[in-house]
């Protein structure tokens, strides 16, 4: 992880992407261009963009869904200025025949003019405001990928996609993850609140400190595990639904954008 602390999280969002391109950023982006919207990318070829454009809106805890490009197009306005899609991410994961082929950090020379790009909220825009309300991201302040699991809990089906939901975990105190349920609400766009606190296993998780994506964080003993809806959730649909190609965002890569956090929340 050493390129990534190379910035600061005072950097603004193009000098993380131009980081990205360069390929001296390789690790999370947690903590990075605070303030501004972090987004998860889903790229799918046309002929399935329809489908999966009905799933989001069938799932839009996980999966909310903030802009649409047009195919083949590497940049997108409306996400912000001097972008490219397909070398502004540390880290791409490409699937092929349904199952995850490999991880890249550059997908220029994968890239088809048939390709679309959804952009999806990430629970690291909110990341910013709990700091601001005096509660600390336990992943960011021990330098780790943010812990994410799979679950029990399905998700509705829609346009040939579905499976079961992705959620990260931040810990707090009983008191704190109550104010933390109050700021994340703001941010419906960014998975909003919770989808469950407390016990792991009622949501299907068996070991709290082996997490299917990211890296395991310390949790205190007066602390319990919050769960929000992870943007990791379309890469276990694209697997479970066979998809012949796509391409992803690693998990706890994202895409950074110019777009303000202030921008998604609601008053």
């Amino acid at each position: 992880m050493t390129p990534t602390r190379l910035l600061q999280g005072d950097d603004g969002p193009l000098a993380v992407r131009l980081a990205a391109r360069r390929g001296t950023l390789v690790g999370p982006t947690a903590g990075l261009a605070k303030g501004y919207v972090q987004v998860n990318l889903v790229i799918l070829p046309e002929p399935q963009a329809n489908g999966f454009l009905r799933f989001c809106q069938s799932n839009p805890k996980p999966c909310p869904l903030l802009a649409v490009s047009e195919p083949g197009d590497r940049g997108c306005q409306v996400l912000g200025e001097d972008l490219d899609i397909a070398r502004d991410v540390p880290a791409y994961r490409l699937y092929r025949d349904g199952r995850l082929d490999e991880t890249v950090h550059d997908v220029a020379g994968v890239w088809r003019d048939d390709l679309v790009t959804f952009a999806l909220g990430c629970s690291f825009t909110f990341e910013h405001a709990l700091a601001l309300d005096g509660l600390p991201v336990r992943h960011v302040d021990e330098g780790r990928n943010v812990p994410m699991y799979n679950t029990s809990v399905a998700l509705t089906s829609a346009g040939g996609f579905g499976g079961r939901l992705v959620v990260s975990m931040r810990p707090y105190r009983a008191a704190d993850a109550i104010r933390a349920i109050q700021i994340t609400t703001r941010y419906p766009q960014a998975h909003g609140a919770p989808v469950h606190f407390g016990d792991p296993a009622r949501i299907g998780i068996q070991d709290i400190r082996s997490p299917d994506y990211g890296d395991a964080v310390t949790i205190g003993e007066d602390e319990i595990p919050v769960f929000w809806a992870c943007g990791v959730t379309p890469q276990q649909v694209l697997i479970e639904s066979g998809i012949e190609f796509a391409i992803t965002h690693s998990p706890g890569h994202m895409l950074i954008t110019d777009i303000p956090d202030s921008r998604l929340a609601l008053l």
